[in-house]
């Protein structure tokens, strides 16, 4: 059953008749008018807020200097990670002064410092202009993390639409000071929360801790009578949160984005389901995190939109994400691979997206999307579903977009809520007057009411009442009738899109003996007494609600829009992150806590951040072009004006080792430097600006010069350029460049990096998305090496290098994130599969990639996920898993076609004999000398032998790769290579994945015409292409080569020592190539691919995303 579906058992007499409320003598059918309002029928029921006086005497002792109580105010509030009052006790002389103070008008950059972030709660009516009660401004103090009467200020309820908010999150630290260093060592009481040793750790990187929330799933409340637990989803993986103990188990097991979620109603089983391919339902036990049962392609047809579990937790039903949607019924406690019964919809009904069981009978279901209602009976494998209409015109007023759809308790009757804040009543239709109809899901509309004003977006149930949640951020509470009981409107947390209750097993609604439950709204002010519960919001806020003292704590405040910036601090256990929407924040990973945030203005997305070597400063590079220095641990500005030189989003920054330099790239393809100043209000000053590239730059980097400490400055593009920039020569508004070199062919540079010390040659380290690793020599610009790097979907994006503590050691170990995937490799780059291992960290792509100082922590942003995903680093089991690989060539003869007994293997080895023969002539008489190397000049012919084509640069790359491999060390040119590195130089230059068709068709795409069904180019543009452009073929290699693809010479090719006659060839090729050579001609008749599909324009209106034009 959904969450939204989880209520109470009723208690129900012999008779079957469930017991009611004083207040539900009424009827459904009771004269409430469609178009009155509820809110007309509420009686007033305000109560006075105070502090209390225990409070105020905790805050008397601490001010007077009481030692058992001065701690009260150096508590870290776990439960409350983003406080938003904006002063503390200590700051004022009395409660009036701190009131008098918060009513003054905001100023920029304010600093915000208090004990808690709890918003106020109140079940009092609504006020026509929904303020803030200024003459009750004393529960906006709260004293302690654990005040049940704290209150958000007016003013902080659109903080993140002000100003800079500066917000410490952990306890008064004073405006401008950093936090205590005792917020950064271990305690006791942090060893519950220490994740195990690397060694008891089976993977290679292993989720430990997730920060953010996919705030469009519904929070689920785990609590019962002996835990305080919530359920929540963070991009593919699930979150049981026990915020009591600030304990995270992690439910991996998708690699897509979870979509929808549900538990059964005792809080023992947790549904997961997901969209996309490979799609899951996987069934939990909360209790452990350990997965009970998973459904394979339950719906392989898109993934699954919505789930739900009966009443018993028995049945299980799926709704696929396909145009035409499929319901599914599964008994998920058996084996069976196939579900009970199922029913396909009309596209006409639009996306069904919610699901929910009739508690009393589960035989009974509905869903709804925005504009249809469908119910639903089924028995044994026969399902039957009816939809009924409802238009505006039905009752002469607008019905809204449907919402949610829930059953009443003991009754036929079924209710659904709308965008327009209504709530529409149906019931079973009547065959004839007075009769209905036998079947329970013909129903009908019966009635419109007007519930309030905001768009109602949750209906749920708890005992005997009717629970919904609006857009306003207020929820209300309505018996069986519709006839409103008590509201809480004064959350201020944003609108609600999710309500969840604990369940316990010993509460009674009676027992209010010795309780501190509010009054409802009847006249006669009975206790309201229900079950906790937690709600969620758009702004990615969930909240506690403790009903008996009517008491709210926030449990998390997230990020509510992509992250993009991340860092982490190079001495102390600090990460930093940015979203979107200007909110950057401090975390104590290791206590997985936020102890200092700032909000900036909305316009400001934050879309990049470094910290400087020693950790003091934090450089912030914002949308608008805008770079802010903040303090590294305070957030505090360290320079009255920020850094404004760029017209367009700031997309790289970053430090030099020593500080004397901060470069940042923008949108615009332009560089800034900035250099350190003496002046402590501007401590760094604008060097120069440079437009150095003509495509996006894809990373920037510092590095150290040879022989010296003096930095160094490089950038990478989209244009396949290197360019380093002369720091030493370059003054105030010149900055100047050191050389501009083509790094690539035709490939993309991703990434860049120093490499580490390794070998006694320095190298400049890059990833393209061919998939390839390339070292160039860091003086020369020359490519040295070409490694194959991961292939595991899609090219390598971001790199970061393992900080180690010993500079000279000769073990190294690199981070990378590809799209979807995060994962580590061991360095030097050999091209060993073996020594890198990854796994599925965001999957709807990974924003960047940060390491913790001391290496034992890897950090993933999701970027449009808003998450960011702590991983432990585990090397121990990469080096068993690159031992367990084999050693010397054993990997790389996994990655020949069959293997070292394969047919390419073999095919290797007689050309590796020929190429012997070959360059010792081929008419030559002497005897043969057969060794086990050949002279490298052999090696392109191989190469093509092996159906490897390289272009001439990509040939060089392999000479010189060979030649100077041991150049540094010997002071020698090699002149041969052996079989076994033969075998090494071909599996890391060969194209990854063979020959592109996207590529062939791209291409004929972009340089020919349409045609009725594919792409041609006429002749003659096709010879120019491929004689003038790109590496320039002559006339006669042109000829020569196209005669041989034809089959015009000899047995269909020529002999590498036979005379090619040019001038009886010319003719011959016009009339064998036709004016306009089709795409199909060229890749089945000329190229020789007889299993090419045929092209359409569908299949190539975009350029593949791993190829760019020539």
């Amino acid at each position: 059953m959904s969450e939204h579906d989880q209520i109470r058992d009723k208690q129900v007499d012999v008779n079957g008749e469930a017991e009611k409320h004083e207040s539900d003598e009424r009827e459904i059918t009771s004269p409430i008018e469609p178009e009155d309002s509820v809110d007309s029928m509420m009686t007033e029921n305000v109560g006075e807020n105070k502090l209390p006086e225990e409070l105020l005497l905790q805050e008397s002792l601490a001010e007077a200097g009481d030692p058992d109580h001065a701690d009260v105010l150096q508590k870290v509030s776990f439960l409350t990670p983003e406080p938003k009052i904006r002063g503390s006790f200590n700051d004022f002389d009395s409660l009036d002064e701190a009131a008098r103070y918060d009513e003054m008008p905001s100023e920029e950059d304010r600093l915000i410092k208090e004990d808690s972030d709890e918003p106020a709660l109140a079940a009092q009516p609504d006020r026509a202009d929904n303020e803030y009660d200024d003459e009750q401004g004393a529960y906006s103090m709260p004293l302690t993390p654990d005040s049940s009467l704290d209150h958000d200020h007016p003013a902080d309820r659109t903080a993140r639409d002000e100003p800079d908010v500066l917000t410490e999150e952990s306890g008064p630290f004073c405006p401008g000071v950093p936090p205590p260093p005792e917020l950064f060592l271990e305690h006791e009481r942090d060893e519950l929360r220490t994740p195990p040793l690397e060694s008891t750790l089976p993977n290679v990187l292993n989720l430990i801790w997730s920060f953010g929330q996919n705030r469009n799933i519904p929070v689920i409340n785990l609590s019962t009578d002996a835990v305080d637990k919530i359920f929540y989803v963070c991009g593919h993986t699930g979150i049981v949160y026990d915020y009591a103990s600030i304990q995270q188990t992690v439910l991996q097991g998708h690699s897509n984005d979870i979509s929808c979620t549900c538990a059964s109603t005792n809080k023992r089983w947790i549904v997961t389901a997901d969209k996309g391919k490979d799609s899951l339902v996987i069934v939990w036990d909360s209790s452990n995190g350990v997965p009970t049962r998973t459904l394979f392609d339950a719906h392989a047809d898109g993934g699954v939109s919505a789930v739900a579990l009966t009443h018993d937790a028995r049945f299980l039903a799926t709704l696929s994400a396909a145009t035409v949607q499929t319901l599914a019924i599964w008994d998920w406690t058996t084996e069976s691979e196939s579900p009970v019964c199922t029913a396909e919809l009309r596209p006409v009904y639009g996306q069904q997206n919610y699901i929910s069981f009739y508690q009393d009978d589960m035989t009974q279901l509905v869903t709804n999307s925005e504009s249809q209602v469908i119910f639903y009976t089924w028995k044994g494998g026969i399902m039957e579903y009816y939809a009924p209409p409802l238009s505006d015109e039905d009752f002469n007023k607008p019905v809204g977009k449907f919402t949610q759809t829930i059953y009443l308790s003991g009754s036929s009757r079924a209710l659904t809520a709308t965008s327009f804040g209504n709530i529409v009543i149906w019931e079973t239709n009547k065959i004839a007057p007075g009769k209905l109809s036998n079947k329970v899901a013909d129903k009908r509309a019966l009635k419109i009411v007007r519930a309030q004003e905001g768009a109602i977006n949750v209906l749920t149930r708890t005992d005997d009442y009717i629970v919904t949640g609006d857009s306003h951020g207020h929820i209300r509470f309505f018996d069986q009738s519709l006839l409103l009981v008590n509201w809480y409107q004064d959350f201020h947390l944003g609108s609600i899109n999710s309500i969840s209750f604990a369940y316990s097993t010993i509460f009674s609604a009676r027992d209010t003996a010795g309780r501190n439950y509010p009054p409802d709204a009847t006249i006669k002010a009975r206790p309201f007494a229900v079950l906790d519960f937690v709600v969620g919001t758009n702004n990615a806020i969930y909240a506690q609600v403790t009903v008996d003292g009517t008491d709210v704590k926030i449990i998390s405040r997230d990020f509510e829009s992509a992250v993009h910036a991340l860092a982490t601090h190079p001495s102390v256990p600090v990460l930093a992150a940015g979203s979107h929407t200007g909110l950057l924040k401090l975390w104590q990973y290791k206590k997985r806590i936020v102890f200092v945030s700032r909000s900036f203005e909305r316009s400001q997305s934050i879309r990049c951040c470094t910290f400087d070597p020693l950790g003091q400063i934090l450089a912030v590079g914002f949308g608008s072009g805008v770079i802010r220095l903040v303090d590294g641990l305070s957030l505090e500005d360290v320079a009255p004006q920020p850094l404004r030189f760029a017209h367009d989003a700031i997309t790289h920054i970053s430090f030099s080792h020593d500080s004397a330099y901060l470069a940042s790239a923008d949108a615009s393809f332009a560089i800034s430097v900035f250099t350190k100043a003496n002046d402590l209000n501007q401590p760094y000053v604008i060097l120069g600006r440079y437009r150095s590239h003509y495509k996006p730059i894809r990373d920037l980097c510092f590095g150290i010069k040879l022989d010296s400490d003096l930095p160094r400055l490089m950038s990478i593009s989209e244009d396949r350029f290197l360019v380093e920039y002369d720091l030493e020569n370059s003054t105030h508004d010149n900055l100047r460049l050191l050389s501009t070199d083509r790094i690539e062919q035709s490939a993309v540079p991703q990434c860049l990096m120093l490499y580490p010390p390794i070998m006694k040659e320095s190298f400049i380290l890059t990833a393209n998305d061919q998939y390839k690793f390339k070292l160039f020599n860091s003086t020369t610009k020359m490519c040295r090496k070409t490694v194959l790097g991961p292939t595991y979907g899609s090219p390598l994006q971001k790199i970061a290098l393992l900080p180690t503590s010993n500079e000279f050691q000769n073990k190294y170990y690199m981070a990378y994130a590809i799209r979807d995937k995060v994962g580590l490799i061991i360095l030097p780059l050999d091209g060993n599969p073996h020594n890198s291992s990854a796994v599925i960290a965001h999957p709807r792509g990974i924003s960047n990639i940060a390491i913790s100082s001391d290496a034992q922590y890897l950090f993933t942003a999701g970027g449009a996920d808003a998450s960011i995903h702590m991983w432990t680093i585990n090397l121990r089991a990469l080096e068993v898993q690159s031992r367990l690989g084999g050693e010397d060539l054993f990997p790389f003869y996994g990655l020949l076609d069959g293997g070292r007994e394969g047919p390419l293997f073999r095919e290797l080895e007689d050309l590796f004999y020929y190429a012997q023969i070959r360059s010792q002539g081929l008419d030559a008489q002497e005897t043969r000398e057969v060794n086990d190397t050949i002279q490298i000049s052999e090696i392109p012919f191989i190469m093509r032998a092996l159906g490897f084509y390289p272009t001439e640069q990509e040939i060089e790359e392999m000479l010189n790769e060979v030649k100077f491999g041991s150049y540094v060390e010997t002071g020698e040119l090699m002149t041969t290579i052996d079989l076994g590195t033969f075998i090494k130089l071909y599996v890391n230059h060969r194209p990854a994945f063979g020959l592109n068709m996207d590529k062939l068709k791209w291409a004929f795409q972009v340089l020919g015409f349409e045609t009725d069904n594919s792409y041609a180019i006429d002749r003659s543009h096709l010879l120019d292409i491929l004689q003038n452009y790109g590496e320039q073929m002559t006339e006669q290699e042109l000829s020569e080569q196209l005669s041989t693809l034809v089959g015009l010479n000899p047995e269909g090719g020529s002999c590498e020592h036979a005379e090619f006659e040019l001038d009886a060839i010319d003719d011959i090729l016009e009339e064998a190539l036709p004016e306009e050579v089709t795409l199909e001609m060229f890749t089945e008749e000329l190229l020789g691919f007889r299993n090419c599909p045929p092209s359409s324009s569908d299949a190539v209106d975009r350029e593949p995303k791993t190829t760019t034009a020539a």
